[in-house]
């Protein structure tokens, strides 16, 4: 794996730690000032939500960073691909600079891999 691609996957797999980081730890202090169109009493009553939204995005993070260290590309993508289905899906549903924040990166790193199927993949079909 090359480093350009180790580091932008590198760089999303951060991002989604700081993701863990206000949606478990932060999100009734930073949620209002990431989702300002919400309203204020929304942030405590959705904060065990976020929580477990932010474990999930821990879990990307993880499955991101696994990947660079065992140099798997097939990995990289999968968790990738998982990233930007969910940023395209929170930029339709919630606010578009999801999009750009969270799909935008792994879209950029998965072109700097080559989006192709992983060859265990492609064989089968």
């Amino acid at each position: 794996m090359a480093v350009i691609q180790k580091l932008l996957i590198s760089i999303v797999a951060l991002i989604h730690l700081v993701f863990l980081w206000v949606e478990m730890f932060r999100w009734e202090e930073r949620g209002p000032e990431i989702f300002p169109a919400f309203p204020p009493e929304f942030f405590p009553q959705t904060s065990a939500m976020a929580a477990n939204q932010g474990l999930y995005n821990g879990f990307i993070a993880v499955g991101l960073i696994w990947s660079v260290i065992k140099s798997r590309q097939e990995i990289s993508r999968l968790f990738l691909c998982f990233v930007v289905v969910a940023g395209v899906y929170g930029g339709m549903t919630v606010d578009m600079k999801i999009l750009y924040l969270q799909a935008a990166p792994a879209v950029l790193a998965l072109l700097v891999m080559g989006a192709r199927l992983p060859a265990s993949i492609s064989q089968e079909s």
